[in-house]
């Protein structure tokens, strides 16, 4: 039974590609919006993204409201702009603060670790920097279906041309092999990381993983934080901040690396992922119909 409903899944998921590919990435972009918004507010996640936004933003209904649903446009937008991530990443991204790589363009070598967030289209982040030349080797967390998993990683991975390492353990010892070899690595650290340690967001504990701050350390690369935004339509800009100083504590970094991540999401509420279960909380009778 399972099989067949990702089967059905796939089918779906590849039928639309075809569709979202035969559009221009604005088209596409703007379709995958548009049905985002339609459908996204009727889920039951919907209403773990309000309670999410309200508890972090402390917002009206109006306001709580409006956010979620331009969360729903842009998913909706980031699902449709999977076929077109390569003409995104080369003509339809600003890369800005590209003084903060240092020698990373002139030292291939050299290893680094880049961190954001499910901000924007998060997909255009690590493929933007081939602007300079820099690739940068994802970790990812792999859908259940095996089989939306293989066109997602096709996409991401712009044919193969960037290598990616799944979130497990095995995908660790990727990554530090990686590492080893003088690669660049780029993380997303705003999902639920049950064997982590309880970082403040939004005021509230939220478990994550200190394993970007430990490599960065034992290697001693560059710990770079990257912003990505939406700016209109299918097109964005993705700024790259000052490295974090190693010769802070893990604490002081997590919480540094934090409060960017947070100050990126109330600069564009509507362009991050709210229905992560980031947060430690207890279950309510609203909670437990979800």
């Amino acid at each position: 039974m399972k099989k067949l409903r990702y089967l059905a899944e796939a089918f779906l998921v590849y039928s639309l590609f075809a569709v979202f590919h035969a559009l221009t990435p604005q088209a596409a972009s703007r379709l995958g919006g548009f049905i985002g918004g339609r459908i996204g507010p009727l889920l039951s996640a919907s209403r773990k993204a309000r309670r999410h936004i309200q508890l972090s933003l402390h917002t009206n209904n109006n306001d709580t409201n409006r956010i979620a649903s331009g969360m729903w446009e842009n998913l909706g937008s980031v699902f449709a702009e999977y076929p077109h991530l390569r003409e995104l990443y080369m003509n339809r991204s600003e890369l800005v603060g590209a003084a903060h790589l240092g020698s990373l363009p002139t030292s291939p070598d050299s290893p680094a670790i880049f961190f954001s967030g499910h901000l924007a289209n998060w997909e255009v982040s690590a493929p933007s920097l081939r602007q300079k030349n820099i690739d940068v080797d994802l970790i990812y967390r792999p859908p259940n279906n095996p089989y939306v998993k293989d066109i997602l990683d096709k996409c991401r991975s712009m044919d193969g041309t960037l290598k990616t390492y799944p979130k497990s353990s095995y995908g660790m010892r990727q990554v530090m092999s990686a590492l080893k070899q003088g690669r660049r690595i780029g993380i997303l650290i705003d999902q639920k990381y049950n064997q982590g340690v309880a970082a403040n967001f939004f005021g509230r504990p939220a478990m994550t993983s200190t394993a970007f701050i430990q490599l960065a350390k034992k290697f001693n690369c560059p710990l770079i934080p990257v912003q990505v935004e939406r700016l209109e339509g299918a097109n964005f800009r993705v700024t790259l901040h000052k490295p974090l100083d190693l010769t802070k504590s893990d604490d002081d970094l997590l919480r540094e690396a934090h409060a960017l991540l947070e100050g990126w999401i109330r600069q564009h509420p509507a362009q991050w992922l709210w229905i992560h279960r980031r947060w430690r909380e207890e279950k309510t009778s609203d909670q437990a119909k979800e």
